[in-house]
């Protein structure tokens, strides 16, 4: 079969779980990632086909997607902030809004003095995607990531060898920890934020798939993580240091409240691409 007759029926079996235009993405993903095609080799080449075997390929591909497993686990990796990193079901997959969180702190610590040395610390590092491209963007920086699930731990660290970076990843339950060994002059951490209460409007994607430790906290104390790390960071933070979330969206001014009656200073709340009220940074 032509690939691109098979791409028409690709689109259509995916028709009652997807709109057209995420189906059609999901089909070139997996065309350029099993066969090195991109969109335009197509355009450019009707003639192209499939043989048997690359049906059994596809064929569980759209079986999968059709229990709305996501497109990311499947193919193994994701883009974020311009690098590849690998996924699975042990890590969240990385959201647009935590890459303007990425693009914020960049932007604000960017020292044009070469031997100006910063120390960051990310709290529940996941796929490590926040420590790594730190590390890629901020030269000067000695960058470490921690998180509760030494699966997560792993998968960050073989990101960290594929991009190239250094970053060290450690194991440590943040709600156990008592105090910080040493002092950073950034903080920055996205934490569980989605209370159970809010699980009726999570897509069955991510709510089946992606691993609900790093998703949900409890009604009764949404803002649990938040707390913990802001009183951390009172020590654990240098002089001047920044701490750095990002939030629940329903959350923005108990996040103010929390961290105005910490002591910290320049507290600002911003809006992420869909205007929600999505990061927060404060100053020692």
């Amino acid at each position: 079969m032509k690939i691109k007759q098979y791409r028409t029926q690709f689109i259509k079996e995916l028709s009652p779980f997807y709109d057209a235009y995420e189906a059609e993405s999901f089909f070139y993903l997996i065309l350029e990632d099993k066969h090195k095609l991109r969109q335009i080799d197509l355009a450019l080449n009707h003639e192209l086909v499939f043989d048997e075997n690359d049906f059994v390929i596809w064929d569980e591909l759209l079986k999968q997607l059709k229990k709305e497993v996501p497109i990311q686990y499947l193919l193994g990796k994701t883009n974020f902030y311009g690098l590849d990193f690998e996924v699975n079901e042990n890590v969240l997959i990385p959201r647009p809004e935590t890459e303007e969180l990425v693009e914020w702190i960049i932007n604000e610590n960017t020292s044009p003095a070469k031997n100006k040395k910063i120390r960051i610390l990310d709290i529940g590092t996941g796929t490590g995607c926040i420590a790594i491209s730190l590390a890629k963007n901020l030269p000067n920086a000695e960058v470490f990531g921690i998180d509760v699930s030494k699966k997560a731990i792993e998968t960050a660290k073989r990101n960290a060898l594929k991009n190239n970076v250094d970053v060290t990843f450690m194991f440590l339950n943040i709600l156990e920890t008592e105090e910080f060994t040493c002092q950073f002059d950034i903080i920055v951490s996205n934490p569980p934020y989605v209370r159970n209460l809010e699980k009726v409007e999570i897509k069955k994607n991510v709510l089946d798939y992606e691993p609900h430790l790093a998703l949900f906290v409890e009604d009764t104390d949404p803002l649990i993580f938040y707390r913990k790390i802001a009183s951390l960071s009172k020590n654990g933070l240098q002089k001047s240091g920044k701490l750095y979330f990002e939030i629940n969206q329903y959350l923005g001014k108990e996040m103010i409240d929390l961290l105005e009656n910490m002591n910290f200073k320049n507290v600002e709340l911003r809006k992420d691409i869909y205007d929600n009220d999505r990061m927060i940074k404060g100053n020692i």
